[in-house]
């Protein structure tokens, strides 16, 4: 990268850092809550709101001095290596966030390790298939079910089955390792189903890349070749790993909320609900930090696997590959029958009223059982269907869109992906409903905040790899002019994977606004959108599972369907007419 480059990726993150600082900074003053009222009920909840205690609480954090005030003393302290101290707690800010960062990247390596284990099991097949020359397919319905599982939901089954009936795991807490296993579990299969998908794929189109044939009509065995196509497949997906594992950091806020981990993203979660400043401010620096370091990694490693193929313009293209067959119509056709069935059955029945016995199980009468109230689970399942699917469809072809068009500009904007990606949804879930209130319109502009940024990531890392290709690299000596060299050439080429990227997101888009929903911070109540049926539902998982097991199902085929449909949008992987060489050797990518 020129010098340039790394000026202009260094004022990106500056930029970002300071606008996001700000942001937080007049939080309390954006959200037209009382802050000193949220400190005095965060400090004690039995202590009367009068005058007099909230005019000595404003005096005591200096709230009558204005935002701008606050934002110069916090700045000034941070510059000597002071994070402040806490309106709620009255000690130093800094030991807690640096304790909660410790165990919470802790916790990342082990669900960093069952998610490498999963990516290696979910990619497998592809790489066997792409080493013996056969043809590739879509990845199977493994990945997309383990994206599909909601990780709080996951995180209590796993609590109810490994601590309470088989005894063998701590149910809460951080005592040691074996308090890391069910949380790592937790945070590593969905992490692990979604690269393995996205690696998977990366496989499959590598495969069919003309130096792949060139290197077996060579001789090289099926190790070598095996070796070489991981390197090939890996470059577009670093950015999308180091996203992943930013969010096993700060993200995390599901997992450490049910098994009581002192972790960073719920001591994060937990300054924003009691508008903690002065520990929001801590713990966002953290988490930007976090995704900074990633970010910068990720960087340095897609260049490294690269090498002088990006510098030459030698970078190979697939070629097109047909990968539909036609039995594969079956798994999306099944599951759009299923949800679809769902939504006509429950459609006409009532969703809000208590007309059945409380927790009644399933029937002829009622196939889904009933909840907690006595309600009619099929109903709220196929009403909630409306609402959780089709905001999350919305909220995906925003973010693809938000993420093409600030993606084709790969150097501006790596600050604001890496502040996107750092916050975890939860978290803006919580800064947007202190702002508008909690509301299903409020919980997808929370999601498409931060959705856009791996599809803007991808983006950016497709882009870098098209752009240094050779075809495309000679195009402005044929005098084709920057804005037609990506808007005729290098969009067209990274729609495709780009969209199955978006689309395979969907699920996690629609998990998130679940999770929103699960913690309150979407629609309210009798509302049936899927999150609140889970959350009503979860006190009554060991005694009566289908109060989860309806909403948990409806999320799962959503995930396969849009998984499935994802390989439609496949498109060839150059324009028409052009060619790639085969310059390669054994041995050696030609991207070393």
């Amino acid at each position: 990268m020129t010098v340039a480059g790394r000026l202009g990726v260094t004022a990106s993150r500056v930029l970002s850092l300071a606008g996001v600082v700000a942001l937080i900074g007049v939080l309390p003053w954006l959200s037209g809550r009382s802050p000193e009222l949220s400190v005095l009920r965060a400090r004690s909840a039995e202590q009367e709101a009068t005058p007099e205690a909230l005019a000595a609480i404003r005096a005591d954090l200096g709230l009558d001095d204005g935002p701008l005030a606050l934002l110069r003393s916090w700045l000034g302290g941070l510059v000597r290596g002071d994070l402040g101290t806490s309106w709620v707690s009255g000690t130093p800010v800094g030991p807690g966030v640096g304790a909660a960062l410790g165990v919470s990247l802790t916790l990342m390596a082990f669900a960093l390790l069952v998610a490498v284990l999963t990516t290696t099991l979910l990619c497998l097949p592809a790489l066997r298939r792409a080493v013996r020359g056969e043809p590739g397919r879509p990845s199977g319905v493994g990945g997309a079910a383990l994206t599909a599982l909601p990780e709080f939901l996951l995180a209590s089954v796993l609590l109810v089955v490994g601590a309470v009936w088989l005894g063998w795991f701590p149910p809460y807490g951080w005592d040691g390792p074996s308090s890391a296993v069910l949380p790592a579990l937790a945070m590593g299969l969905p992490a692990g189903g979604l690269v393995g998908r996205l690696l998977a794929d990366a496989l499959t189109a590598a495969s069919s890349e003309r130096w792949v044939l060139s290197w077996q009509v060579a001789g090289a065995t099926r190790a070598q070749v095996a070796r070489a196509l991981v390197r090939r497949a890996l470059p577009s997906l670093t950015t999308q790993v180091a996203l992943v594992l930013v969010g096993l950091t700060g993200g995390a806020v599901a997992a450490e909320q049910v098994f009581a981990v002192p972790g960073l993203g719920r001591s994060t979660l937990g300054a924003a609900e009691s508008q903690d400043l002065p520990a929001l401010q801590a713990g966002m620096l953290a988490l930007l930090g976090i995704s900074a370091v990633f970010g910068i990694a990720a960087s340095a490693l897609r260049v490294a696997l690269l090498g002088r193929a990006v510098r030459t313009g030698t970078v190979p293209v697939a070629d097109p590959v047909r990968t539909w067959r036609g039995r594969d119509r079956v798994l999306p056709g099944v599951c759009a029958a299923l949800l679809a069935g769902t939504v006509a059955a429950g459609l006409g029945r009532d969703p809000v009223t208590s007309a059945h016995a409380r927790l009644a199980p399933p029937s002829w009468a009622l196939p889904f059982g009933a909840d907690a109230s006595g309600r009619d689970l099929l109903a709220r399942v196929a009403h909630g269907a409306l609402d959780t699917v089709g905001t999350a469809v919305l909220v995906t072809a925003a973010s693809l869109l938000v993420g093409l068009l600030v993606g084709l500009l790969p150097r501006a904007s790596v600050g604001p992906v890496e502040v996107a990606n750092a916050a975890p949804p939860v978290i803006v879930g919580v800064l947007v409903a202190a702002v508008a209130g909690s509301s299903l319109t409020g919980a997808a502009v929370a999601v498409l905040l931060v959705g856009w940024a791996p599809v803007a990531a991808h983006v950016a890392a497709v882009g870098t790899e098209v752009r240094a290709s050779a075809y495309v690299r000679v195009l402005p000596v044929l005098g084709v002019g920057p804005l037609a060299v990506t808007w005729r050439h290098v969009v067209p080429t990274l729609l495709g994977p780009v969209t199955r990227n978006a689309v395979l997101r969907l699920p996690g888009i629609a998990l998130a606004l679940a999770a929103l929903g699960f913690l309150g911070l979407g629609p309210t109540p009798p509302s049936p959108e899927w999150g609140l049926l889970l959350a009503e539902g979860m006190p009554y998982v060991e005694r009566a599972p289908w109060t989860v097991l309806a909403p948990t199902g409806a999320l799962v085929l959503t995930a396969v369907l849009a998984v499935s449909l994802s390989v439609w949008s496949r498109r060839p992987a150059q324009p028409a007419g052009t060619s790639t060489t085969s310059n390669v050797r054994v041995g050696a990518t030609n991207s070393s």
